[in-house]
């Protein structure tokens, strides 16, 4: 009982980690990363598709992306949902590809990014605590019930807590790792 509570915590604290490491991916730096086209949506043949749907997304210069649709037609659409796009970048279409300069960052937009990097390592925290507060809470149910004994529970609830500063750890190297990315110039 007490290995399945502990192995749940466990694996809902990678999950949540991911997630935090892919919420940062999400975070325009001076480098070019196709994940920053992730919630791009483009409006082909009467609906809305993902960018990644209708083209494939390359980096062939570190400040450069390049999109080459699947199908040419897309580009007129693919153009218009990357300046629709809250990421304030001007694609460049030749006919056949379309390619996005990324300029370097000003102080200004590093010091926002940051700010953004920091609120999303701290959710990221904050879901840590909540899986482990769940945790400690179905180990004080079964002590209640008198399923375990008090010393097993103490051990598992020690053992939740290192996993919990195990994982807010991971998010914290994640964070220093993004935002000296951010202030590369």
């Amino acid at each position: 009982m007490i290995q399945e509570i502990l192995a749940e915590a466990e694996e809902k604290m990678k999950k949540s980690l991911d997630a935090t490491r892919h919420e940062f991916s999400l975070i325009r730096t001076g480098r070019a990363n196709p994940a920053i086209l992730e919630h791009v949506v483009v409006s082909y043949y009467g609906s809305d598709l993902p960018i990644r749907d209708v083209a494939t997304i390359t980096v062939p210069e570190p400040r450069q992306l390049l999109i080459t649709p699947f199908d040419k037609g897309a580009l007129p659409a693919i153009e218009k949902g990357i300046l629709k796009s809250e990421l304030n970048l001007t694609p460049n279409s030749d006919g056949i590809v379309v390619r996005i300069n990324i300029p370097p960052l000003n102080e200004e937009r590093r010091k926002e990014f940051i700010k953004a990097l920091h609120k999303k390592a701290e959710t990221g925290h904050a879901a840590m605590r909540n899986i482990r507060h769940d945790a400690n809470n179905h180990l004080k149910a079964l002590t209640k019930k008198k399923e375990i004994g008090e010393d097993e529970e103490k051990r598992a609830t020690d053992k939740v807590q290192k996993f919990t500063d195990q994982y807010i750890g991971e998010i914290d190297k994640a964070k220093a790792h993004k935002e000296h990315e951010l202030m590369e110039v």
